[in-house]
């Protein structure tokens, strides 16, 4: 048994620094929303509010300089929340900091969460797989294989697939102005139960869920994440836009889809507008 002080000089002798937590595919994604404790912000003096706020400027640049970590600041529309914040990163141990920084970076009890969601980016498993589109294309276009027109047409859908999956598991987030989240979950009721369904029928259904999302490109950006065994639903959804006309038509018309209109249990809705910190600290009154 090592004495004490022997011990406290092998603590001290440590790494502090733990390994990182990186997923073995994708990155993590956390969505943070805050309540802003106004009599808790005025009990604090002109010179000890401006160093809150070039605090949390710093910190916003200081985790946006980090590797492959995106961070969006958020106002939120509604009353559910005040500000907003939309992670992500490669490793949990730099996200759970992160978290735990900007909840305190206005001070002790100014920003008080309301609501979070923990989820990890992803890849559909319904996506088109090569021997599926040279069927297609065979069925469709009567395209034959081994002909210089099916190899054209299979060499330009492999390379849209691959931008897609890249883009799905290490997306860019867009800087539209209108962000709405919400998580959903598949029902696993007695005559709905989605995972008792054969896959190709589940695939089939995703696909006609899929085209309807596809109308909206270029109006609005769409960024499924998988939650389960991570937080309370199966899935987080975050929808990009330029306004919110297409945000309620988008979600409007999935909801007469079969997938929606009999497997899918929705979350509470958030929206939020995008700013520079700069003015988004004018909008909150700060």
């Amino acid at each position: 048994m090592l004495d004490p002080i022997t011990a406290a000089t092998e603590v001290a002798s440590m790494d502090p620094t733990p390994a990182p937590l990186i997923p073995q595919e994708g990155w993590h994604c956390l969505h943070l929303f805050y309540r802003i404790e106004y009599g808790q912000w005025q009990l604090l003096n002109s010179i000890e509010q401006r160093d809150a706020k070039v605090a949390l400027s710093s910190l916003v640049q200081e985790i946006r300089a980090l590797p492959d970590t995106q961070l969006l600041t958020l106002s939120q529309v509604t009353p559910k929340a005040d500000l907003g914040f939309m992670l992500i990163t490669p490793d949990l141990h730099d996200m759970n900091r992160i978290e735990k920084q900007l909840t305190l970076s206005l001070g002790a009890d100014v920003l008080v969460p309301v609501y979070s969601y923990l989820s990890l980016t992803e890849e559909s498993e319904y996506t088109t797989t090569d021997e599926q589109y040279a069927a297609t294309l065979a069925s469709e276009q009567k395209l034959q294989p081994a002909t210089p027109e099916f190899e054209t047409a299979m060499n330009d859908f492999r390379e849209r697939m691959k931008k897609y999956r890249h883009e799905r598991v290490y997306p860019t987030l867009p800087d539209w102005p209108v962000v709405c989240f919400y998580n959903m979950t598949k029902r696993r009721a007695d005559q709905h139960n989605w995972y008792s369904l054969p896959f190709e029928q589940r695939r089939t259904l995703m696909g006609g869920h899929a085209r309807v999302g596809r109308q909206y490109a270029g109006k609005v950006k769409q960024l499924i994440t998988g939650s389960t065994g991570l937080d309370d639903a199966e899935w987080g959804v975050t929808l990009f836009a330029h306004d919110t006309f297409q945000v309620k038509a988008i979600v409007y018309q999935m909801r007469f889809d079969e997938v929606s209109a009999a497997y899918a249990d929705f979350g509470e809705f958030y929206i939020g507008i995008q700013l520079p910190l700069d003015e988004l600290f004018r909008r909150l009154q700060l």
